[in-house]
């Protein structure tokens, strides 16, 4: 995964009704949650929701459906695995070689 498409995602988490709204998202399951439920569960104005999803979907988080009158969110997994393995790779790969290196060293000092 690109630097750019990660953070993209990362920073349109940032707002707490979007971060509100994936977590409802992930205890859903595939099967996602209509925008009505959602809705409820935040709290939010039908409007408010709509701009917030719009934003979720062009980071690529979430994808919609229409199923007759109902339009149904679904969380797009693949691309929220990408974000957390470009984190885990990325991010933390460094910090747990660090951390062997310390832990090493104190042994062989301490040993």
């Amino acid at each position: 995964m690109e630097f750019e498409t990660a953070s993209k995602c990362l920073a349109e988490l940032g707002n707490p009704h979007r971060l509100k709204a994936f977590r409802l998202l992930v205890q859903a399951g595939p099967e996602g949650l209509p925008c009505k439920e959602i809705q409820a569960h935040l709290g939010i104005p039908k409007s408010t929701l709509s701009h917030h999803i719009a934003h979720m979907v062009w980071a690529g988080i979430v994808t919609q459906t229409r199923e007759g009158r109902i339009l149904r969110c679904r969380l797009n997994y693949d691309h929220v695995r990408g974000v957390l393995d470009f984190l885990m790779d990325d991010c933390c790969r460094g910090l747990c070689e660090h951390e062997n290196s310390a832990v090493e060293r104190n042994a062989r000092k301490n040993g």
